[in-house]
């Protein structure tokens, strides 16, 4: 049943190609990968293979790559994607020696694969689980690690009707877990290779922290001084230093990965509270998005991060809303804020809070976030807030204008909470290596 189903979705996605230019894209990377490997695999070479479904999966297992190349500096790294959001962003990533799709998970496409890399150990981040690429892997005797997975009771393999299909999580040699819940569920099925180390997301976002660069234009908009300190001293677990603000400078509201439900919300909140400034980095900055927030921000003065000139200086300073139209910067721009907002949460689910409560602001996201482990624990340490209209937003913004101490004492939350879930990444392989002796 199992590869029936995923005979019939590989049929659908090869139609769909013809009128989604995501799905294009990750069809004709399949179709490419056989070539591209059977071009670029050294003979002999001793590859360690990571396997993220997107961009998010990845940077969660980034942490772990970049660890593993300095501890077996020998061995070489095959890294795949399975959408575009991740390979198109990450097909140059420079500690990689191979980078591409992964073809669907039909045994002809799996044996082919693996006959053609032939892989001494495997990592598959979060919640990859292919049938096929397992079984051939586990009859191969390849180590096969599942990092930064999380369980939780309704998945499939918990189910009476998931019982034939959880016979894959048998194929791991090991898994390295985010939470004791996720362990307790496995041992329940009769899986007991397993470790909690944690999150390694933590440890990513602390690390492009302590990387994250200046930027004089946004700096400038927001009137910040640069934070406090210096953090290339400083251990990647140490909590960033709070921003520092200039003298007589307004609030800054950052609004990282929205959606237009989300901008809905909070823009019209904005609109009525001017003496905040508001930078917008929308996820989608297609003009026709950019168009619907110029709309909803009523002729307030706002400029656009990639239309900037030299010349624009004083008018940064003067500018109520800046929108950030370009990708790759955002990591960086939370440190300008006071109050963040991570969209996503009346969507799909809640795009990245780690990257904004690294630096000690309180997070604010929508009702979608129940499958979020670092939300629930966010909202229980009062660093995180949930919001589900205009109102509930309005109400935990007014309590931060009107009381200064309850916002500092929720950014200190939110930082706190990130330097303590730190090291997952060092934990895992020091298991690794132990395991390996």
């Amino acid at each position: 049943m199992y590869n029936l189903i995923f005979y019939i979705f590989e049929f659908g996605v090869f139609i769909a190609s013809f009128f989604n230019d995501k799905v294009r894209k990750m069809w004709r990377g399949e179709r490419d990968a056989f070539r591209y490997l059977k071009q670029h695999v050294e003979p002999g070479a001793d590859y360690a293979w990571f396997h993220a479904a997107s961009l998010g999966e990845f940077e969660q297992g980034r942490p772990i790559i970049e660890e593993y190349r300095k501890v077996y500096p020998e061995k070489k790294i095959l890294l795949t994607f399975f959408s575009p959001s991740g390979y198109e962003v990450r097909k140059d990533y420079e500690l990689a020696d191979l980078v591409c799709y992964l073809p669907i998970d039909t045994p002809t496409n799996a044996l082919r694969f693996l006959r053609t890399v032939r892989p001494s150990v495997a990592f598959f981040i979060k919640y990859e689980f292919w049938y096929n690429y397992m079984h051939i892997l586990r009859h191969r005797g390849v180590p096969v690690y599942s990092v930064s997975s999380i369980f939780r009771p309704n998945q499939v393999f918990f189910r009476w009707y998931g019982k034939t299909y959880a016979h894959v999580l048998k194929c791991f040699t090991h898994f390295f877990v985010q939470n004791e819940q996720s362990k307790q569920l496995l041992t329940t099925i009769g899986i007991h290779n397993v470790d909690v180390t944690g999150d390694t997301r933590f440890d990513r976002v602390a690390t492009i922290a302590h990387q994250s660069k200046e930027i004089p234009a946004v700096a400038t908009f927001a009137g910040k001084s640069p934070f406090k300190g210096d953090l290339k001293g400083l251990p990647v677990n140490v909590p960033v230093p709070v921003n520092v603000p200039v003298k007589n400078s307004s609030r800054v509201f950052i609004a990282g990965s929205s959606w237009l439900p989300d901008e809905k919300i909070f823009i019209p909140y904005f609109n009525q509270h001017r003496d905040w400034k508001l930078i917008l980095a929308p996820h989608v900055i297609a003009e026709s998005h950019i168009e619907m927030i110029m709309q909803l921000l009523q002729g307030r003065r706002v400029l656009r991060y990639s239309q900037l000139t030299a010349g624009d200086q004083q008018a940064l300073a003067d500018t109520e809303v800046l929108i950030i139209d370009c990708f790759g910067l955002l990591s960086s721009i939370y440190k300008y804020g006071d109050v963040a907002y991570v969209g996503g949460g009346f969507g799909a689910g809640i795009h990245n809070l780690p990257e904004a409560a690294v630096w000690n602001l309180p997070v604010i996201f929508g009702p979608n976030n129940h499958k979020f482990q670092e939300a629930q624990e966010l909202k229980a340490c009062q660093g995180g807030f949930e919001i589900t209209d205009y109102d509930s937003f309005a109400a935990v913004m007014d309590r931060f204008i009107s009381d200064p101490d309850y916002l500092r004492t929720a950014s200190a939350a939110a930082g706190n909470y990130v330097q303590s879930q730190s090291g997952a990444t060092e934990k895992l392989l020091q298991l690794l290596r132990q395991s390996r002796k």
